[in-house]
């Protein structure tokens, strides 16, 4: 450090120098997003010939869900999982409130009993390969780092799972990572 003989100077640069020390306290030591994905989504698709009656089905999916926080536990709401075919929802699911630990991740294997009246346009869908479905997610977190908690942190994601023929994730992408919802879809989650 410079030496100076003015006394405000040196006041000056030494407040300089804490408000730069804490930017990169903050820095280092704010935490991450967690990352949520379907790894796994499947539809039960009846066969042609089977006579199976297709008015009721349920949809069976995996959620992995990430902490990449080496300092910072996660205590997580209830989580608030929306399906969507067009713009009817198909089904939706509420995973109770949970701990998850640092640098840790979380896989919920679950299904959802589906709507009768869209199930069976979703089934005709994938018969016709053109099957889509939207996942909307809403919860609210709060971190804990060196036992200090934050407050309330709002999750509104969204993602568009695209069904193949044999009721599976297509495409090249087998897993889908939810992002920050859209206006529109913000409006239709709350």
């Amino acid at each position: 450090m410079c030496e100076t003989k003015n006394f405000l100077l040196w006041l000056l640069q030494f407040v300089a120098l804490l408000g730069l020390l804490a930017f990169i306290l903050w820095l280092t030591l704010r935490p991450k997003d967690p990352s949520y994905t379907i790894v796994d989504f499947s539809v039960p698709v009846p066969d042609n010939g089977s006579g199976q009656d297709n008015q009721n089905g349920s949809l069976s999916y995996t959620l992995e869900i990430v902490n990449p926080n080496r300092d910072s536990d996660i205590n997580y709401n209830d989580i608030f999982l929306l399906f969507y075919y067009n713009q009817d929802t198909i089904g939706e699911k509420t995973i109770t409130h949970f701990h998850q630990g640092k640098d840790k991740t979380t896989q919920i294997m679950d299904h959802v009993n589906a709507n009768a009246r869209v199930w069976k346009a979703l089934v005709n869908a994938i018969s016709n390969k053109t099957g889509d479905l939207k996942v909307g997610l809403m919860t609210k977190i709060r971190y804990r780092t060196w036992g200090i908690k934050s407050k309330h942190h709002g999750m509104n994601l969204q993602g568009r799972v695209p069904i193949g023929s044999d009721g599976k994730i297509s495409g090249k992408k087998k897993k889908i990572k939810l992002r920050n919802a859209s206006k529109k879809w913000r409006v239709r989650l709350t």
